[in-house]
Order: C-alpha cells, then structure tokens, then sequence
C-alpha cells in the first residue's frame, strides 16, 4: 500500500488524472441525482396537471357519468392511457373490479384536491372535485404507471450524463498524457545520452512548470562539465608535466647502460629502464584517454577503414613481430566513416594493441571489416583466451586489469576505447572469438557509413 501511494504521489501525471476523474465523476453524480430527483417531480407534477384538467373539463362543461352507469372494460387496455372518472359514492351492485370496469372504492369523507390510496390492493393518485350543483366525482390514476412515466422522463434527463461523463474523462486523460508528452520525451533525450554528453536541455518544449527544473538541471550540468573539463586538463597538464623528466631519465639510463658495471649493476639497470619504460606508456596513455574525453570537431572528411588498418599495422607490427603473432587484414572491402581520423587511429590501435599483448606467442590476429546496411563494422579478433561474460562491463574501467593474465599495461587501453566509442556514437560488442570452445577475443565496433 505504501508504495502504491508512493508511486500516485512521484506521479503527477497519475495524480492529476485520478484527481480529476474523480472530481468530474462525483460532480457528475451529484448533478445527474439533482436532475434525477427534479425531473423526477416535474414528471409527477405534470401528472398531476393532467389529473386537474381532467377535473376542471367535468367542471366547466358540467359533464359527469349518469348514475348506477357501468363503466367501460378495461382490463385490457394500454394502462398508458387509463383514467379512471366516475360521480363520488357510485355503488357498484356488480361486483365488478376496477380492472374490469368497476368504480373505485374511494371513501366519501375525504375531502375535494388531490390524494394517493391503495383501494383493491393497489396505488392510484385521486382527485376529488365538486360541481357546482354541489355533486362530487373522481379521477384517478395508477401510481405505478405514473412512477414508471416519471422515471423514464428522469432517465432521459439523465442519459447526456451518463455519455458525456466517460467522454469527458477520456478527453481529460489524453489531454493530460499530451501535455506530459514532451516531458517524457525529455526524459528520454537525457536517458539516451552518454556520460560525457553534458550539453545544455533544450527547455523550449516543456511546460512552464516545468521550465525552472530544467535550467536548474542545466546549471548543473554546466558545472559538472566545468569540473570534469578541469580533471581532463589536470591529468594531460599533469602527463605532460611528467614526461620530460621521465624522458630525462630514459636518456640517462641508455647512456649508463653503455658504461662497464657489474652484472648485478646492469640487471638492476635494466629492471629501472623497464620501469621508466612503462611510466612512459602510461603516461601516453592518460593523454591518450585525455584526448579521448574531450569533445572534438567534426571530421573535415570521411575516413577510409582500410587506410585506418594499414596505419595500425605499420606501428604495431614491431611487436607483432616480437612475439611471433601472424597479423593481417581479412579481406579487401573498404568503406568511409564520418569519424575523426584520430580518434579512429586511437580506438583501432588500441584494440590490435590488446589484443596482440594478451594473445600467446604464436597466436593470431586477424582486423575485418564488414558493411551490415548502412553501417560499417570493424572486427578485431585473436586467439588468446578471451574475456569471461562476467568480466566484459568491468575491462572498460580505467586501470582495471584480468587477474592472472601476466601482461605488463596500464589499464588504460578499453577505457580509451569506450570513451571514443562513447564519444562519436558508435557501437561496441564484446564476444569469443570460438564461441564452442569460448577462446579468443572477438571486438565488434559497428559505425555508420559516410553518405
């Protein structure tokens, strides 16, 4: 119950529709009662006025039905149309009953205007009038077809109600979901943006409820894209800062190499020039990762794929080489992609670069390049042991690392990778390259082609 009500109050939507269809519901009943309950009356005053005619025409004309005369046989007539008339006190030696044509019992001591009786077990509404001779008569009528005229004349009162109201309710309803529309829609904008888009929500198409809470939000997004521009800035100020020195030592510890010393001296040189070595990737890397979180301009041109690969493979076929890793380009398709040629380079480099790290000596790496409709995917695969479903979210995070896979690195290389991908709206699956045997790593990043 509690989250019931939780939910009808988070939704303003819901709560305005359930308050204002109750509101136009209850209104409705109490005015449907109201035009019930008097039309209701007016039916029965108007029979009553009948009754009075009736009565006001044996008056004025002097007519009445002669004594001891038997009334006509009703029983079988419309009782739509029945009125009983007959002189005050007439005997009824017959026996007949009213229904087939005998007087009413009325008492002679009421007295004259109008009276509801129950005479020979049922309801008749009487009016008792006098002539001017001073001789009293009677007209009446059933109450029960009075009562059912009069309902039905209330009923059709009531009937413009009964289908207006439920056209009412559905017309508040759609009004209210068009009106909240443009809401969700924004909803749904902000939901489908990356974590680094962090432009400005546009606050034209809102209501004006509404607007306050959207500058409010864009305020803030401006001051957490400020924040963020600032960590960028540090960490590629900061790289920057560091690199001359760590090239200094690079330079001092080549030129001591080439010095005599001991060989415990020169295995501990070479461990120190293996650690400035890899301080140096890192630092690339954070540039690199800097890079790939800044916003850039689009592309002058589209990029060629293939062009792309044929970079990739010149700079990483040293270490291809190095450990005995059978790389190449699978096939000679191309295609351009709207895509900045540096970011591309970066994200390509980057996955061959993995992917030739974590695969064993003697392994393979093949780049591929399929169109799929108006898209362009790019696939780099290798046969090294690939990457547990379970671990497939958690390699994208900055210097996260496989447990027990031996291989020197930053950590940096798929957070690059995503924040590009991110970044210039682009799609990236993770698979086996064997899926029966579950081995290898399969990198799908799917793109649209340049028109």
């Amino acid at each position: 119950m509690d989250g019931g009500q939780g939910r009808l109050n988070a939704s303003l939507q819901r709560k305005l529709s359930v308050v204002l269809s109750l509101t136009i519901a209850l209104v409705a009943l109490v005015a449907g009662a109201l035009s019930f309950m008097a039309a209701y009356d007016e039916a029965q005053e108007l029979q009553d006025d009948v009754l009075r005619q009736v009565a006001q025409l044996l008056v004025g004309q002097r007519l009445a039905p002669e004594p001891g005369m038997a009334l006509p046989h009703f029983k079988d007539h419309d009782d739509n149309v029945r009125l009983f008339v007959h002189p005050m006190g007439q005997p009824n030696p017959s026996g007949l009953h009213v229904d087939e044509g005998g007087p009413l019992p009325v008492p002679a001591t009421l007295r004259d205007g109008l009276h509801t009786l129950t005479l020979n077990g049922e309801s008749f509404r009487v009016l008792i009038g006098s002539q001017a001779s001073g001789a009293r008569f009677v007209v009446a009528q059933e109450t029960d077809l009075r009562d059912a005229m009069a309902q039905d004349s209330a009923l059709r009162t009531v009937l413009p109600f009964l289908v207006l109201v439920p056209v009412l309710l559905l017309i508040v309803i759609t009004l209210l979901r068009q009106m909240f529309r443009s809401v969700t829609l924004l909803a749904q904008e902000v939901d489908a943006r990356g974590e680094h888009d962090l432009h400005s929500i546009p606050d034209a198409p809102v209501p004006a409820e509404v607007r306050p809470f959207v500058r409010a939000i864009n305020r803030l997004l401006a001051r957490v894209a400020q924040a963020m521009d600032v960590q960028r800035r540090f960490v590629a100020d900061a790289a920057h800062e560091l690199r001359s020195p760590l090239t200094a030592m690079s330079l001092q510890a080549e030129r001591l190499a080439e010095a005599d010393m001991p060989a415990e001296a020169r295995e501990r040189l070479a461990t120190l020039r293996q650690g400035i070595e890899r301080g140096r990737g890192l630092l690339e890397q954070l540039l690199s990762l800097a890079r790939a979180q800044s916003p850039s301009d689009p592309p002058a041109r589209p990029i060629s794929v293939q062009a792309i690969y044929r970079r990739v493979l010149e700079d990483l076929m040293p270490l291809a080489e190095a450990r005995h890793i059978d790389i190449g380009v699978m096939g000679q398709q191309d295609a351009r992609v709207g895509v900045s040629e540096l970011d591309l380079f970066t994200l390509v480099r980057n996955l061959v670069d993995n992917a030739i790290r974590y695969t064993p000596e003697g392994g393979r790496v093949d780049l591929a390049l399929d169109l799929v409709g108006p898209h362009a995917v790019l696939r780099i695969q290798d046969t090294g042991p690939g990457i547990a479903p379970a671990e497939r979210e958690r390699v994208f995070d900055p210097f996260h690392r496989l447990l027990g896979s031996g291989q020197p690195g930053s950590g940096l290389g798929l957070a690059i990778v995503r924040s590009i991908v991110q970044r210039i709206g682009a799609e990236l699956r993770l698979g086996y390259t064997d899926e029966a045997r579950q081995q290898g790593l399969s990198v799908a990043v799917r793109l649209p082609v340049a028109g």
